[in-house]
Parts: C-alpha cells; structure tokens; sequence
C-alpha cells in the first residue's frame, strides 16, 4: 500500500518523511547545544542552577521527596499497561512519565514477564519548576523529574528499573468536508474531539532513555524509530518563563517593550475625527496597538456608528475585540463578525468566541466554503452629515497579545475607494455576491496572484526598456512557484530585487544567469517578524502595497487575503526609507540566503544596524518628545449662567 507518486521533489512520502527526521534530529541536537553551551552556564553564573535528581545533595533529596509527598503524589494516577489495560490515550504534547517495573521478589531472568510498563502523566495543573534548597544562589528541579525519581511510591511491591519522561506529539490536521457539512460549527467541534486522539507522529524522551524503555513506548504509539528524538533539554522549553518570575534583577531581563502612540491619536478626542483628516499607519509593535482597541471600542459605544464589520482569525483570550463587538450589538448597532473557526490550532478557542458573540446579538458568519478567511479588516459606518465608512487594514490578527510580539503594518483610512472595498469584501463574505472590479484593493483567490505577477512583470519591461527598476518585498515565506519565474524573469531583465524573507524561501539568489540579481534576507530578532510589504518601482515611481497574504500557494488560491496600497507620499516614504531600507541595511540580526540553500550571517562591522532595536530607539524618542511637550488640549468655554 502507500502513495507511489513522488512529489515535486522527486521523492515518494515516505522518503520525504525521512528526509525531514533526519534534519529535524539534527536540529534537536542542535537545540540541545544552545541549551548546554549557552542558556545553561548564563543561568548558572546569575546563581540559578536546575539540578537532575541524580545531582541532589541529602538536603535537596529531603526536601523534593517531602515536596513529592505532600503536593504530588496525592495528584497522580499511575496507570498499568498490559492485556487488561490498554495504552492509555496522551494528550497531545502532554508530558508523562513511562516506568519500568520489575516484581519484587522476582528471581532475575531474561524473561520478558519480569518487566511491566507503566505510565504516570503529569499533571498540567502543577507548577513544573520546583524550588528546592542551594548552598547558593536558586536552585530549581523539573517536575517530571521528580516524579520519575520517587515513582516507586507509586507501586508498592515493585521494584522501579527505569523511569524516563516523555512527550507525544500527535497528528492535528483537521478533515473536514465543508460541501457536505450542513452546519459548519457542529462539523468543526466534532472533528476537533476526532482531533484529539489522532495518530502519534513524535516521541520525545529526556534525557539518555534506556533503548528498553524507548522501544516499549515506540511500539505502544506505533512509531518507527525515525520517529524518536531522545531531548537532552526540558521538553517544553516555554515552562522555564518561570524563571522569570523567580529573579527580579533587571539585568536578567529584556528591557520592557514601551509602545509609542503617534501625537495625532495621544491628541484625539475621537479616532473617528483624527482618521478623517487623514490616513494613520501604525508599525507594531513599535507603535501601540491600542489605538486600534480604541477605534472598536469608541464605535461600539458611539451613538453615531450604525454597523461594525470586522474579521478575527486569531483573537487573544481576553480579547477587547470581543468585548467590544458584543457592547457594540448589545447597544443596537449592527455589528456583523467573520470568525475563522478552521483558523489552525485556535479552532476550539474560535468556536466560543463565535458562541459569546451570537448570545450578545451578533451576527456571525463562518466565511465561504473551502476558503479561510486570513484578512484582517475592520469597518465602522457612521452617519455624520452623511454617512461616513471607517477602514482598519493589517498583516496582523487582531490580538493585543500577540501584537506585542511580532512585527505588523496597519492603517486607518476613510477613502471612499478603500471604503467601497471594504463594504464590497464584506458583501462577498457574508452574503451571495460575485467578486466586484475592486478599487483598490487586490483579493485572493480573485486575482491577487495575478495583480502581484502583473507588478514583477512591469518592472522586468521597464528594465528590458532602460529605465531604472526595482522590487522590495518583505514576507514570512515565499513559496509560490509561479511568483518565483516571475521574479527570476524580472533578474535576467536587470531588475535590481532585494526580498525580506523571515521563513521558508523556495528561491534561490544569486545564480549567473538566472537570479544574479536578486538578494534575500532573513531577520531573526526579539520580535516575530510578521509584516508582509511590497514595493514595486524605483524611487520616487515605486508602488508601496501591504497585505495579508505571503506568496504560497495556500494564500493565493486556499484563503481570502487582501493587499491595499499606501498612496499617502508621506507614509509610502517612511514605509521606503524607513521601515523596508533600515531592514535591508540590518548587520547583526539578518542572515542572508545563499545560492545553495544555507543562511550566513553578516560580517559585523563597526556602527551596524539592528534593525529591531532602531525601531526600539526610535520609539523611545517618541516617548520622551511627547512627555517633554505634551498635546495641548482645548478646554470647553464654561457653559452660560441660567
């Protein structure tokens, strides 16, 4: 059985699948180096020490041992494995301990009865790092540790052979078919429970697992050895944020994020009055996202606003959005949602957002079938002297949380033909529309692709003309093959192309002949870099867009994505000269991609430019002219005596 075809790389499934083990084994060893060479001896020389059980001197013995006693032990439930016991079910990336066991009393023989396996999962709801005593400094055990050392209080009458944590990862892709679901949310929500017993595809052991224990627990998930990736660092990583909270000294610490708000928003008595006047672009998370927050908050409580229309693909967990939305309808405004409910690995956290909105009065679609809805776009229709429409337009989702940590572009406008679109895109999404002949905007599947094809092939017929051209695009991944011969075209033409590509990159630069002239970069900094921005043209003549789309194939023809312009001269210059050229010029944090596939740094030169921490600096600067000139605010005449 098995799929016989080969993929475009010329190899059947399960040879990629071995490819990708033996390159993600290679960055598991990778991983355990950074760990053992770097985190581990910097945490150490700050005095804060994570000790193996084998380590314990007689008083951290004594005092884990107590700890495992009095707040552990009661909490677990050791769970035997054998005819009358099946393997029990793993939450995925759960971690667990495996335990073998040998009958006390039992005379030693090479008899596979001797041995029992068992398994204690542990629970999620303790504190993972476990204080203990030092001589010096902090000392700090794991909790999986700690249970694998004292296991044998969990079975009494054996004796424990080995005890190793371990981890599973389990396969998570969603099989839905939308023509045949009759109602989208319940289809969803049953997969989802499918979901969550789906077939092991990874296990991790700590540490140096006997091969015994590794092959029991291998051939209980049904796992190929290919399939095994033996940590020698804690297996979930993000646990040790705890650390944090344990040591306060600054000098641990990155410096607080402190957002700037741009003087026009730190001013306004309305976001509404402040948009009018102009388009605001704010670059996150630099800039505040706050004043987007504002701008749904203020509409849902704004006896003017009529509808709301907004998307949400990933919201945070308190979300203002929400909140704000479900106020809005509350109020007897026609407030009017898309929520991704397919959005990946947020689906169950969507599905309740989806709920609380539609008791509070909000109509909620899903999106059209077979296509997720990935634009992030909000309108606000107000009636004035007439009736006025509000855009925000973003690479990013529309969570304060996350906007704190990657790098986004948005805007605010009220242009009527950003306007129009907008209440077009809605149009489609919500009700029975074909595509319209967009303004401004460019929509996948609906010709996104195409328009972008169109850009690259301009400038490649301005080069083959004599006349200076030039592409600028900054992205996640660029993968799409199509966009690829575009921009390899445009290289034989002379287009001079210097491309920002943070993560999968299917191009290859600098090939005589074919990609000479093309550069890409890859900045790897504190923040996520997440903005997708294009430019197409030289100077004065280039064409600034942002989107919400990178250039794959599932943007261009799996999801609803929308790329807009920034026409304003002032904000297309600081997208150019500011926002895309200090990137480029990025000594420390950029990598760039060879012709060969591999990324090397920069040669770090005397005065180089991180391109983060100019943002940073720039924000701060910011921060500190206003404090130092503060808006001047009108103050109301005193209302006449009666």
């Amino acid at each position: 059985g098995g799929v016989s075809e080969t993929g475009a790389d010329g190899l059947l499934p399960n040879e990629q699948l071995a490819a990708i083990s033996t390159i993600v084994h290679a960055m598991t060893e990778e991983q355990h180096g950074v760990w053992a060479r770097d985190i581990l001896p910097c945490l150490q020389r700050y005095g804060l020490h994570l000790i193996a059980p084998d380590a314990f001197d007689a008083q951290q013995r004594t005092a884990a041992r107590a700890h495992f006693a009095q707040n552990v032990f009661p909490a677990l439930t050791p769970l035997a494995v054998d005819p009358g016991h099946p393997f029990p079910h793993l939450r995925n990336k759960s971690i667990n301990v495996a335990v073998l066991l040998r009958k006390e009393g039992r005379r030693r023989r090479k008899d596979p009865r001797d041995t029992s396996l068992a398994v204690v999962q542990v629970p999620a709801v303790l504190e993972r790092l476990v204080r203990i005593p030092a001589a010096s400094g902090q000392a700090f055990a794991l909790l999986e540790d700690i249970i694998a050392a004292f296991a044998g209080d969990l079975f009494p009458g054996y004796a424990v052979k080995q005890a190793t944590a371990f981890r599973v990862t389990r396969n998570w892709d969603l099989d839905i078919d939308e023509e045949e679901s009759e109602d989208l949310l319940n289809t969803v929500k049953d997969e989802l429970r499918r979901r969550d017993r789906g077939a092991a595809v990874r296990l991790e052991l700590a540490g140096d697992a006997p091969a015994e224990l590794a092959q029991s627990l291998a051939g209980a998930l049904k796992l190929a050895e290919q399939d095994i990736y033996r940590v020698r660092f804690p297996l979930q990583p993000t646990d040790l944020l705890a650390f944090v909270d344990a040591d306060p000294r600054p000098e641990l610490r990155v410096e607080l994020l402190q957002p700037s708000v741009p003087p026009e928003l730190q001013e306004a008595s309305s976001m509404c009055s402040t948009i009018a006047a102009r388009d605001i672009l704010l670059h996150h998370p630099y800039e505040s996202f706050d004043p987007v927050v504002r701008f749904i908050q203020e509409a849902a409580e704004d006896p003017k606003v009529l509808a709301i229309k907004q998307t949400l693909y990933r919201t945070s967990g308190d979300s203002p959005f929400v909140q704000a939305l479900s106020r809005a309808a509350e109020n007897g405004k026609q407030v009017t949602v898309l929520v991704e409910i397919k959005a990946r690995f947020d689906e169950a956290n969507n599905i309740a957002w989806a709920r609380r909105l539609e008791d509070a009065g909000v109509h909620v679609v899903y999106g059209l079938i077979g296509l997720k809805t990935h634009c992030k776009i909000a309108l606000v229709v107000r009636r004035e002297d007439r009736i006025r429409r509000y855009v925000h337009l973003g690479t990013g989702n529309y969570n304060p949380n996350t906007a704190r940590q990657y790098t986004d572009g948005s805007i605010f406008s009220a242009r009527e033909d950003l306007a129009d679109d907008a209440s077009a895109l809605f149009n489609l999404l919500t009700g029975y529309a074909e595509p319209p002949q967009w303004k401004r905007f460019a929509v996948a599947p609906f010709g996104l692709q195409e328009r972008i094809l169109a850009l690259i092939e301009r400038e490649a017929q301005r080069a083959r003309a004599g006349e200076p051209a030039r592409i600028v695009a900054k992205m996640n991944s660029l993968v799409d093959p199509a966009v690829i011969r575009g921009l390899y075209s445009a290289s034989t033409a002379g287009v001079q192309i210097d491309l920002l590509v943070r993560g999968i990159c299917c191009l290859r630069p600098g090939i005589p002949g074919v990609s000479e002239n093309i550069r890409v970069l890859s900045v790897v900094d504190r923040f996520l870099e997440h903005s997708r921005i294009f430019s197409f043209g030289s100077s004065e003549r280039a064409e600034v867009y942002v989107s919400s789309a990178d250039w794959m194939p599932r943007n261009f023809n799996r999801r609803i994505e929308v790329m807009f312009p920034i026409d304003d001269p002032a904000l297309r210059s600081r997208v150019l000269n500011d926002i895309l050229a200090v990137s480029l010029a990025d000594g420390v944090k950029a990598r760039r991609l060879a012709p060969d596939g591999t990324y090397s740094r920069a040669q770090r030169s005397e005065g180089a430019v991180r391109s983060q921490e100019h943002f940073l600096r720039q924000a701060r600067r910011w921060i500190d002219n206003a404090r130092r000139n503060p808006p001047i605010r009108p103050v109301a005449a005193p209302a006449a005596a009666s």
